[in-house]
């Protein structure tokens, strides 16, 4: 085999992946009005992390009054920006069809601050009463990898609610330095995976919501 025939052999080997690679950088670029036109559309997986929330359990006489087991809660940028993201969603007309959260009281907050109805809490969401704690096993992230491959009803965006480590353990590269509140944004292939389209601050709803 002469050193042309290798050369142009070599060539069509990296072409399939140079495709791959450019599929997956094209469908991370999602934002603004060409988001908003797609999330409107239906089909997408929103996961995201609870809202701002300190790091540990208020004093038992400071805690919220539905905050029964004194858990952490939002703080008060937390309980806005939670508020501001549900008021944007609704602005924009974002069709949110299931809603997963964690069991969580913070997780919790965050949807019903958001004005999200009918959420359906999963232990796997949780943080199994041990707040920022890893799952050696690796069996939550798979779950929720799982999760968000799942294709929503058509017309419909899927909300998952969750924590920094569920989403680590899940997306360690997608998942890294997410603040409170950001979520990232799938489109489940229908075949068992998901690519990321876009990561999104919570305070950047209200700016998607301007900007349409």
């Amino acid at each position: 085999m002469n050193a042309t025939l290798r050369s142009e052999q070599r060539s069509l080997l990296v072409l399939p992946t140079l495709w791959v690679l450019c599929a997956a950088t094209s469908a991370a670029s999602l934002s603004g009005k060409n988001l908003t036109a797609a999330l409107q559309h239906g089909g997408y997986v929103i996961l995201m992390r609870h809202a701002s929330s300190p790091g540990t359990p208020p004093d038992p006489a400071q805690a919220d009054p539905g905050n029964v087991h004194d858990e952490r809660q939002l703080d008060e940028a937390g309980r806005a920006s939670a508020r501001a993201m549900g008021d944007a969603v609704h602005r924009l007309r974002i069709p949110i069809g299931q809603v997963l959260s964690s069991p969580t009281y913070r997780a919790l907050e965050t949807a019903r601050l958001a004005g999200l109805a009918a959420v359906q809490t999963y232990a796997e969401l949780g943080d199994a009463g041990h707040s920022m704690a890893a799952d050696p096993s690796g069996a939550r992230g798979g779950w929720l990898r799982g999760k968000v491959a799942q294709s929503p009803k058509a017309g419909t965006d899927t909300l998952i609610i969750t924590h920094a480590p569920n989403i680590s353990e899940a997306f360690p590269t997608e998942g890294t330095g997410l603040a409170e509140g950001e979520a990232l944004i799938f489109r489940p292939d229908g075949q068992g995976g998901a690519s990321l389209v876009a990561r999104v601050k919570i305070q950047d709803w209200a700016r998607l919501s301007d900007s349409s």
